[in-house]
C-alpha cells in the first residue's frame, strides 16, 4: 500500500465544477486585481474567523510583514517568537528592521512556553508572534496577560491553523491581528500563493490595505511606502469555494489524528498533546523518537510518504547567525526538531492507510 504524504488531486476533483465556475466568473468580468471575488472572500473569511476585517495578501510572509509594519514595528524594536517555526515568521520580523528574539517551547505541545516569553521581555520588546504550529492554538490566555502587562502587540501566526479554536474562539481572533497562509497544502489552500490578515482594529486594517497596494490608502495618493502584496482575485475565488468545506475537512483531520493517537499509544513515539482548551485542525501530525532517521527509512521502504517540519531551528539557521544564538539555547525545540518527522495527514486519507502507517511504525525496533 503506497501512501502519499499529501494528496491534492482528489480534493480538487471533488469541487472542480464549483472552482471552474468561480474562476470563469473572474475571467468573464476581467476583474483580476482587487475585484469582487476578493471582496467576497475577505468578508466570508472575516466572518469565519469572527473578526471585523480580513485583508487578502500575496502570501503568509507578506501578511506577517504587513501586520508588523501596520503596528509600527521597526528598527530598534524586539519581537519575540519561537525557535520551531518556518523561517518566514522570523524573516518577517527582520524585514521590518526589528530584532527577532527566539524563545523555547513546551515539551508536550511544542508551542510557545509562556514562561520563556515572560523571561524574554525587555524594554525594547514591542510584539510577540505566537505560532499555532501543526494546527493547534497556543495557550493564549497567559500570552495575552503577559502582553497586556507589558503593552505588547500580539500577532498570531495562524498559517497552519485555519479554523482552529481556543476556548471557543477561532484562530485569527485571539490576538490583536493574525496572519494566514493559503499555500496549496494548507487546510485552506489556494491554487498557488496567497495569504491574509485578520483584525478587529479599523485603523490597522486601513493601514494594511494601503501597505498591500503600494501605499494607497486613498486612491492615487501614496501616503506611505507600500508594497505589491495583493491577493489575486483568481486565488480569492478558489478560496471562496473551498472555505465552505473547511470545517468538514478539519473534522475529518481530527478523526484521523485520533486514530493515529490511539494506534500509537504506548509505542514510545512522542506525539503533540492536545491542550484541553483547544480544538486543533491538524495541519500536520508530528511524531518524535531519538532514532528518527531509522524511522524515516522504514517508512520510505514501506512506500509511506513523510515530511520534516522543521529539522533546523530558526535560531541556528545561517541567515540568522548575526543574532548570536548557539546550540542549546532552545533545548526543547532543538530536541523535538532534531528527532521528529510528520506523517501523512489530509482529509482524503482513509482509516486503513492510517492503520498501515501505524503498523509499520510500531514494528520498528527502538534504538
Amino acid at each position: 500500500m503506497r501512501i502519499p504524504f499529501f494528496h491534492l488531486k482528489e480534493q480538487t476533483n471533488a469541487i472542480r465544477a464549483e472552482v471552474d465556475g468561480a474562476i470563469a466568473d473572474v475571467i468573464d468580468n476581467t476583474a483580476f486585481v482587487l475585484g469582487p471575488a476578493l471582496g467576497r472572500f475577505e468578508e466570508s473569511f472575516a466572518t469565519f474567523c469572527g473578526t471585523k476585517h480580513c485583508i487578502g495578501t500575496s502570501c503568509g510572509t507578506s501578511a506577517l510583514h504587513a501586520a508588523l509594519l501596520a503596528y509600527g514595528i521597526g528598527s530598534g524594536d524586539e519581537v519575540i517568537t519561537v525557535a520551531n517555526t518556518f523561517i518566514a515568521t522570523v524573516e518577517a520580523i527582520a524585514m521590518t528592521g526589528a530584532t527577532p528574539v527566539i524563545v523555547d517551547v513546551l515539551e508536550d505541545t511544542a508551542l510557545l512556553d509562556p514562561a520563556t516569553l515572560a523571561a524574554a521581555v525587555t524594554e525594547r520588546t514591542k510584539a510577540v508572534i505566537p505560532v499555532h504550529l501543526f494546527g493547534q492554538c497556543c495557550d493564549m490566555a497567559p500570552i495575552m496577560e503577559i502582553a497586556s502587562k507589558h503593552g505588547l502587540v500580539v500577532i498570531e501566526d495562524s498559517c497552519q491553523a485555519h479554523g482552529a479554536r481556543y476556548r471557543g474562539k477561532r484562530s485569527g481572533s485571539l490576538g490583536h491581528a493574525a496572519a494566514f497562509s493559503f499555500y496549496p497544502s494548507k487546510n485552506l489552500g489556494a491554487f498557488g500563493e496567497g495569504g491574509a490578515i485578520t483584525t478587529d482594529d479599523d485603523d490597522v486594517a486601513a493601514k494594511i490595505r494601503g501597505l498591500r497596494h503600494h501605499g494607497q490608502i486613498v486612491k492615487n495618493e501614496h501616503s506611505i511606502l507600500g508594497y505589491n502584496y495583493r491577493l489575486h482575485s483568481l486565488q480569492a475565488a478558489v478560496l471562496g469555494v473551498k472555505l465552505k468545506y473547511l470545517d468538514g475537512w478539519n473534522e475529518r483531520r481530527r478523526a484521523l489524528a485520533q486514530r493515529y493517537q490511539s494506534n500509537l499509544e504506548g509505542s514510545g513515539f512522542w506525539t503533540a498533546a492536545r491542550h484541553p482548551d483547544c480544538e486543533p485542525v491538524y495541519h500536520l501530525f508530528p511524531i518524535a523518537r531519538t532514532d528518527i532517521q531509522t524511522v524515516g527509512k522504514a517508512l520510505k521502504e514501506a512506500g509511506i510518504g513523510w515530511g520534516q517540519h522543521y529539522p533546523v531551528p530558526v535560531h541556528l539557521q545561517p541567515a540568522f547567525a548575526y543574532l548570536g544564538y548557539s546550540e542549546g539555547d532552545c533545548p526543547v525545540a532543538e530536541r523535538l526538531m532534531n528527532t521528529s518527522l510528520t506523517l501523512p495527514m489530509f482529509p482524503e486519507l482513509i482509516e486503513e492507510q492510517v492503520d498501515e502507517v501505524c503498523r509499520v511504525l510500531t514494528g520498528i525496533p527502538s534504538a
